[in-house]
């Protein structure tokens, strides 16, 4: 099964990513991993992606596509993927068709983590990071035994700069700006499914279990 997980930051997409490849036995695949993987190994196309990124610029859709076709191909997605983080955007939406379509098969679901921006913005504002180990943890639903402790190492917890409300909101304006029109996109071709994200995350696995049929 040939996976595609969306969703705002902080909707859960990829833990949900994680724990529905595990259960199909699936490759979870996302495009930090696949720029680590390539550039790790010095491939051609791993070079290109270190120029942008050690110039501090964003990689070209081009070449992130590039970079996804070559990962899709491998022989371990033969049976499946889900692609976290993948398309951010029409154009690579599109590309990522055209991929698929030179495989000789197509995406069965684009699976939508819905949570509203309210809840976004309060989830996120509750993480709190390990300045030393860098674990995290949620001061609600994964609270450190001793509070602004870290339970690892002892060190001090803050709440990231990422995470701040103000951050927050810029991203997810970034999100529906880019992102949001890829759920008209996958919902034109039928295969957008709809998670209401806002339940605990086995109740969203669940859901996402059952709408898959897997």
């Amino acid at each position: 099964m040939r996976l595609i997980m969306l969703g705002a930051p902080g909707a859960g997409k990829g833990t949900q990513a994680k724990r529905a490849a595990a259960h199909l036995g699936v490759p979870h695949i996302s495009t930090g991993d696949i720029f680590r993987a390539n550039i790790k190994e010095g491939t051609e196309l791993g070079r290109k992606a270190k120029e942008y990124m050690d110039a501090g610029a964003l990689v070209p859709d081009e070449l992130v596509c590039d970079l996804v076709a070559d990962r899709i191909s491998k022989e371990d997605c033969a049976k499946g993927f889900i692609l976290d983080g993948f398309p951010r955007t029409i154009p690579q939406a599109e590309a990522l068709d055209r991929a698929l379509e030179n495989l000789g098969t197509s995406i069965d679901y684009a699976v939508d983590i819905d949570v509203p921006d309210e809840a976004i913005i309060s989830r996120m504002g509750g993480r709190r990071a390990c300045v030393g180990c860098g674990a995290t943890y949620h001061i609600k639903f994964n609270p450190p035994k001793q509070e602004g402790v870290c339970d690892t190492c002892g060190k001090d917890l803050i709440l990231r700069d990422d995470d701040k409300p103000e951050t927050v909101k810029t991203r997810l304006g970034v999100y529906h700006e880019q992102t949001q029109p890829l759920i008209d996109f996958y919902s034109a071709k039928g295969v957008l499914v709809t998670v209401d994200g806002t339940q605990g995350m086995d109740d969203v696995f669940a859901e996402i279990v059952s709408k898959i049929g897997a």
